[in-house]
């Protein structure tokens, strides 16, 4: 039986109850199946970082079995900032293996939103400020989740871009950035990916609460796009049974154990039974959940049965962690540490020594085990070196009051800002003390590491920042010990940008490393070490402050109601490099233990005014192997309509021995080009002229040359 005739024939059979079932949640992680036709129970589970433990069915009660531990992935700010898309690949081989291994049939990930703002709680999660970048790396993540039979539940459609008055808030945007900005990683997640299900978004957008919206699900996605697959509900996002009912949302998942009472439940029961609503809209959401289950594989038991833990799954992690640490100063060839007659080593600060798997939100994991910085340097130096360690500061916990679950309780939020409230106003005794004590002791070691910057009380869902600042007082930390030690080397552990600016300028070496995964410390201690050579890429703008950001001088990022994108286009590098505002570091940017250089541009249109090839030379000069990350950036320089100074629409990472040149190949067309044309509702491109710029970075272009685009 065709598989078209095989679901029609399903859904005759099916009553209104049983249809219900499916399309609401029945536990907290799955729907209801129908066990008379074989239609099984769909699970679902949470995340990008990992699967999640297991949960009871109606409560948020861990199960605590020993059979829930998996391999905990790097965050997907570190996967975008490797620029590796066979990375991506292999990191969504191994999610989609181990969701299958533990009985998944869908995992809640990529989040793909944009960074907006630096200060948005689960940037974390998300890949970067850049629509191109991000969706080339989550194609390739994607595809590789679903080859085990497994559906990636692309998240969170649309704009989800705060967590603060997350449930509520409603999005002003105009309909160019909506178009170039924010919606392109999802239309070539399901037209390129071929992802089987989205998730939608908390928010609203333009009044209407996403999960529910015709704007966003049946003009844009069902419509425009042609996606046939199934739209999921974030948990507690959907809040009008006729609104739900008669969009294209298709499952509706709550944080509650109140199932019958969900908008698609009952309540629709009622409605439908009543005459107010059609049946055939209950219809048309089971047809594609059994759409779904069908190139699952879900329905004929032919399936693919997944593993978790394995040896080259931690492999694929540390290998990630690897490419994602971006070497931001190195100064006078700091780095990498000399191991030879290396006889002491201090480390100082609590991310040193912290695990960070548990914690974030919906993204924490049960890791099988997590390599923290310090033991990661233990285990490389040995007997042979004393390794110190000093907490340096002290990084109090967040309050937690009552015994009910967070998530249980986060349709209750109201302004969901972590910023100063839990920050002692002045150093406690504890802090002097610790002060004291790094201090003293960086003053009488050769060799120091600081290694500082956020954890999960502050990187984690449900919270925005306040501002960039790092907490805990460790400016004070920092610049107290640079005073006494300068060549100490600092390294911030975050998943999003912090404020530099009162001690960057004294550091000599300043290493960014994500919440990089199970192997994450060994992955660390690798570069600091020199065994590896650091070759990750900011995959966004770290500005010196979020007042520089465009989402606070030109747009709204806040508690109110709404929410104007008031910068438009002008998102990450596409503003600070078109209002020449100085970042931090830019778009782009990481260094290496060796050096590259670029050369022979070459450009090559063929019959087709839009498409062209474009090559160019790049050879590793320095005394080490490495891989250096070659960038694409097109600048239009004559239009009738505002353009950025130049957009990201092609990149290669490439990997070189010493004195070794390779060709570097890209192909564009005419997406390079582009714009969205408001008037006629259409991506469009101009005839005119273009320069082509092929960079390290968006503030470091090696190579240019001008083109022109004749109709």
């Amino acid at each position: 039986m065709k598989t078209g005739s095989k679901i029609e024939e399903l859904l005759k059979q099916l009553t209104l109850e049983e249809k219900l079932g499916m399309i609401h949640g029945n536990g907290l992680f799955c729907t209801k199946g129908v066990e008379r036709l074989n239609i099984p129970s769909l699970k679902m589970s949470d995340g990008p970082m990992g699967v999640r433990n297991e949960f009871e069915n109606e409560k948020w009660i861990a199960v605590g079995n020993s059979d829930d531990y998996v391999t905990y992935l790097p965050c997907n700010s570190a996967l975008a900032s490797t620029w590796n898309r066979d990375l991506a690949y292999r990191m969504g081989q191994v999610l989609g293996e181990e969701a299958r291994g533990r009985g998944k049939d869908v995992i809640l990930a990529p989040g793909i939103n944009i960074k907006r703002s630096p200060l948005c709680g689960r940037n974390f999660e998300y890949m970067s400020e850049d629509p191109y970048l991000t969706k080339e790396e989550a194609v390739p993540l994607i595809q590789g989740i679903q080859e085990s039979d497994v559906a990636a539940c692309v998240k969170h459609f649309a704009l989800n871009n705060q967590e603060t008055e997350r449930l509520w808030v409603d999005v002003e945007i105009g309909e160019r950035p909506l178009r170039e900005i924010y919606l392109p990683a999802f239309y070539d997640a399901v037209k390129r990916g071929g992802a089987y299900s989205l998730m939608g978004a908390y928010n609203k957008v333009r009044g209407e609460h996403c999960c529910q919206s015709k704007y966003l699900l049946d003009e844009v996605l069902r419509e425009e796009w042609d996606y046939d697959g199934t739209v999921i509900s974030d948990w507690g996002a959907v809040h009008d049974t006729r609104e739900a009912a008669e969009s294209s949302l298709d499952i509706e998942m709550s944080v509650t154990d109140q199932f019958d009472e969900y908008c698609l439940a009952d309540p629709l029961y009622r409605e439908i039974q009543e005459g107010r609503i059609k049946e055939s809209f209950a219809d048309s959401k089971v047809r594609r959940i059994l759409r779904m289950m069908e190139r699952l594989h879900m329905l004929d038991g032919e399936r693919k049965s997944g593993c978790y833990n394995t040896h080259g799954h931690r492999q694929t992690a540390l290998e990630t962690a690897r490419e994602s640490i971006v070497l931001l100063k190195n100064d006078n060839h700091r780095l990498p540490i000399q191991r030879k007659n290396l006889k002491k080593l201090l480390v100082i600060g609590d991310n040193g020594d912290r695990i960070h798997s548990n914690g974030g939100g919906s993204a924490e994991i049960k890791a099988l085990y997590e390599i923290s910085p310090l033991m990661g340097l233990k285990s490389r130096l040995g007997g042979n070196t004393e390794i110190k360690y000093v907490k340096g500061y002290y990084a109090e916990k967040k309050d937690v009051t009552g015994e009910v679950n967070w998530q249980e309780a986060s349709l209750n939020d109201s302004n969901n800002t972590k910023g100063k409230a839990a920050e002692n106003t002045g150093l406690s005794e504890k802090r002097k003390k610790l002060l004291e004590e790094a201090v003293k002791a960086a003053a009488a070691y050769e060799e120091v590491l600081f290694i500082g910057g956020l954890n999960h009380d502050y990187d984690v869902e449900g919270y925005d920042r306040e501002d960039m600042q790092l907490p805990y007082e460790q400016d004070k930390v920092i610049q107290e010990v640079l005073k006494v030690n300068p060549n100490t080397v600092i390294i911030m552990n975050a998943g999003a940008p912090v404020e530099m600016k009162s001690w960057v300028h004294q550091a000599k070496a300043l290493v960014w490393n994500w919440y990089a995964g199970i192997e994450g410390g060994n992955a660390l201690a690798e570069v600091l070490l020199g065994e590896v050579n650091p070759s990750g890429r900011l995959a966004e703008t770290f500005p010196k402050s979020h007042l520089d950001c465009p989402a606070h001088c030109l747009g709204e990022f806040s508690g109110k109601e709404k929410v104007h994108y008031r910068e438009g286009i002008y998102v990450g590098y596409r503003y600070y490099d078109t209002y020449q505002t100085e970042p931090q570091f830019c778009f782009g940017y990481g260094l290496s233990y060796t050096e590259f250089t670029y050369s022979n541009l070459e450009i090559n249109q063929n019959n087709s005014a839009f498409c062209m090839s474009v090559s160019m030379d790049v050879k590793n000069i320095g005394a080490q192997c490495g891989k250096e990350v070659v960038q694409l950036y097109v600048r239009c320089l004559e239009s009738k309509v505002e353009r950025p100074y130049q957009e990201l629409k092609g990149f290669e990472k490439v990997s070189l021995n010493p004195g070794e040149e390779k060709q570097v190949s890209f192909w564009l067309d005419e997406s390079s080009f582009h714009y969205y044309d408001e008037n006629n509702r259409k991506f469009c491109t101009e005839p005119g002229r273009y320069e082509i710029c092929i960079g390290k970075s968006s503030r470091d272009i090696c190579l240019k040359k001008e083109i022109k685009i004749v109709l």
